[in-house]
Formats: structure tokens, sequence, C-alpha cells
């Protein structure tokens, strides 16, 4: 078998679907970001 190359839409995809790992893995990243007691928030400036 071949693998298929995924799209950007596929990426997307998982991004906006609340059973993928990907979704909460995002929304995790935009909260430490926007949280100013994380490190990751004044590497973001």
């Amino acid at each position: 078998m071949t693998e298929q190359k995924r799209s950007s839409n596929d990426d997307r995809s998982d991004n906006f679907n609340p059973n993928n790992n990907a979704e909460k893995a995002s929304r995790d990243n935009r909260a430490n970001q926007l949280n100013p007691n994380h490190p990751e928030y004044k590497r973001s400036k």
C-alpha cells in the first residue's frame, strides 16, 4: 500500500474535531500562549 499525503484541509479538520487529540493539543497550545504565568507566553511575544 502507498501512503497518501495529507492535505492542509485534513489537518484543519483534525484541529476542529473534538474527538481528535490534535484538537486538544491545539486548545492547550493556545491557552498556554495566552496564559501570562506560562513560559510560552513570554516566548510568543
